[in-house]
């Protein structure tokens, strides 16, 4: 019997695998101990030696600042500004905040950067807080063209009592329609608009979206979750640059630095409000530990961010282009399929993203579904989301892309994909090293 009790709102196969492994812990500590080292070793095995991470949510860190984030910061508060911290002896853990802060204003070329937020998702809650009251309307893109939950009923948004509406798309460009916009702007005077979600293909018209803003008062909140990395890198267009008023963004994607969340603006007003919304507010304490592997990785920005930036879109691109003459549906293939670090497939003829997905785990590829402006698949999503962060940190090149998109088509296309992993695992066995770090 379990302390933690079944909770019927959970699907039933998951709630079966909760209570599965909440039934262990009634081993000894000493075993449960060994057990978590061993599942701590075993997912190193998965993502280091097994797979391939076809995910562009999530990257590998620059070992120094994966080591600074267990050398005992963590655990100490940082409560306060700089220079008079209500805890005494932070004096060393201050000057790192600081050194953060910093470098993240100038790998996004802002003049504020608050640094205290423990994730993407919070970070599009201080902003939604910052700008916007409880009855609030926002408009937001709709999930079809990879809009975040976040900014929707389900999400954050809806939590802090705001009322989204989903804007017009422009499904060619898998972006935003201007001239739909404009008239649901006026429509429903919002005080928000967002840009940006969790696939991007090609370039966002902030500078117009932005004159749509002004013309009814709104504010843009570019939320740069996936897409901080190329921006950082100089790829990728700034959007502070083009017209939004701050950016959002998680730390561990295409940035590959610490979990958490990061907020970016030249608005001294937004970030005064963002600056209560965090001290004394939201945040108060925070993981100093966090502060230091983010400093450590925007410096790795800093020194290598075009050049790592650049491989990986062109590894995107590449990948996908032998993906399109093997035969795979690849969204927008007429178009290029992608100006970014991130391309899709159509899934419906492998079942949908998640369907697919599961195959390809079994072939040695971690991926995910996505939403696409096409016909739905019941049960399920209709695209199959891929990146290249990882594969880039890890050394992948576009000279790689021929063997890995034959893996990942016959793993798609197999009915029995399991036997594609020897192959796929030989493979990763070439890629050890790490790349566009600072040693």
């Amino acid at each position: 019997m379990t302390h933690l009790a079944p909770r019927p709102w959970v699907p039933s196969a998951c709630e079966t695998r909760v209570q599965g492994i909440a039934a262990t812990c009634d081993a000894p500590s000493s075993a449960l101990a060994d057990r978590i080292d061993q599942l701590i070793d075993l997912n190193q095995e998965i993502h280091d030696a097994e797979c391939f991470n076809l995910n562009p949510a999530t990257n590998v860190m620059n070992p120094r600042a994966e080591a600074a984030l267990a050398r005992g910061l963590g655990s100490r508060p940082s409560l306060g500004y700089p220079g008079d911290k209500y805890e005494m002896g932070l004096e060393a853990i201050e000057e790192i905040e600081v050194i953060a802060a910093e470098l993240a204003a100038q790998v996004f070329g802002a003049r504020y950067a608050e640094i205290r937020v423990a994730s993407g998702a919070l970070a599009n809650l201080y902003g939604f807080m910052a700008l916007a009251k409880p009855g609030d309307s926002i408009i937001a893109p709709p999930g079809s063209i990879g809009g975040h939950v976040t900014h929707h009923a389900d999400g954050c948004a809806g939590l802090y009592g705001l009322t989204t509406h989903a804007a017009p798309i422009d499904a060619d460009g898998y972006t935003i329609d201007i001239t739909a916009l404009r008239d649901l702007a006026h429509a429903v005077r919002p005080k928000i608009i967002t840009v940006g979600g969790s696939l991007n293909l090609f370039p966002h018209p902030v500078a117009e979206v932005r004159k749509v803003a002004d013309e009814v008062g709104a504010k843009v909140l570019f939320d740069a979750a996936h897409q901080c990395g190329i921006i950082a890198g100089g790829v990728w267009a700034n959007p502070l640059v083009e017209g939004a008023h701050l950016m959002t963004m998680s730390t561990y994607k295409s940035l590959g630095g610490p979990a958490g969340g990061l907020i970016v603006t030249n608005d001294a007003e937004i970030a005064q409000r963002l600056d209560a919304i965090a001290f004394p507010g939201l945040t108060a304490n925070f993981d100093a530990a966090k502060s230091a592997a983010l400093a450590l990785t925007l410096l790795d920005w800093r020194d290598h961010g075009h050049a790592y930036a650049k491989a990986m879109v062109d590894l995107a691109r590449a990948l996908a282009q032998e993906l399109v003459n093997l035969g795979l549906p690849v969204f927008a293939a007429d178009k290029g399929a992608t100006q970014s670090h991130q391309f899709a497939i159509e899934a419906a003829a492998f079942g949908g993203g998640q369907a697919a997905s599961k195959k390809l785990r079994k072939a040695g590829f971690l991926a995910c579904g996505i939403g696409l402006p096409l016909p739905p698949v019941p049960g399920d999503l209709n695209g199959l989301r891929i990146g290249t962060p990882e594969l880039v940190r890890r050394g992948v090149t576009p000279a790689d892309a021929p063997a890995l998109a034959a893996l990942i088509a016959e793993g798609l296309r197999s009915n029995a994909p399991e036997t594609v992993a020897p192959r796929t695992r030989a493979l990763r066995a070439r890629f050890r090293g790490l790349h566009y770090v600072n040693a």
